[in-house]
C-alpha cells in the first residue's frame, strides 16, 4: 500500500507536465533538479514528493 498524494502535489505535478513534458524522465534524482529550477517550491519535502510523484507518472507512460 502507498501513501496517497494531497490534491496540491497531483496539481503540481500535472502544471509541470503540462508546461515541459519532455524536460522529465523516470529519473528521481534528475527530476528533483528539474523541479527546483521550473517551480518555486518552499521545502525540501515538498520537492521530493512532485519530484518521486513525476517520477512514477512517467514510468506509467
Amino acid at each position: 500500500m502507498g501513501r496517497i498524494k494531497t490534491k496540491l502535489i497531483k496539481r503540481k505535478t500535472k502544471e509541470l507536465l503540462s508546461v515541459y513534458p519532455d524536460q522529465f524522465t523516470s529519473d528521481f534524482s534528475e527530476n528533483k533538479v528539474k523541479v527546483s529550477e521550473f517551480a518555486k517550491v518552499g521545502s525540501k519535502k515538498l520537492r521530493n514528493t512532485i519530484a518521486g510523484y513525476m517520477s512514477r507518472l512517467k514510468k506509467k507512460e
